[in-house]
């Protein structure tokens, strides 16, 4: 039980770090990439496309993921937000930023991904 409390101990202790990631499709190379202000809730995210109640978030990765399984998949960091100490630092405009630049980049698009262009 000691173990438990210390395991919940670290996990609350954790700075919440947020950025960019990238699911890849390993069979097809297709990518989706994504932002969140937690890096934590990506284990939510991953729960979500075994279930199978991603698809209103992104119906193309979701039917790919059930088909494929979760092990033609992963998840990984492209890069980590770099907050600022500003008081006018906006966490949820630099994500947004962050994740144009990484849209750029890698054109997830049409044959290429699951992202849609806006």
């Amino acid at each position: 039980m000691d173990r438990k409390k210390e395991l919940k101990q670290l996990y609350m202790e954790t700075p919440i770090e947020g950025g960019v990631f990238q699911i890849k499709n390993n069979q097809n190379g297709k990518l989706y990439i994504g932002s969140t202000r937690n890096f934590k809730t990506l284990n939510g995210l991953k729960f979500s496309l075994e279930a199978g109640s991603a698809a209103p978030t992104n119906k193309e990765l979701q039917e790919d993921w059930s088909h494929y399984g979760a092990g033609a998949f992963s998840i990984e960091k492209l890069e980590t937000l770099k907050k600022k100490d500003d008081p006018y630092f906006n966490e949820k405009e630099a994500l947004k930023e962050l994740e144009s630049k990484w849209l750029d980049q890698l054109q997830p698009y049409e044959e290429r991904g699951y992202n849609k262009k806006k």
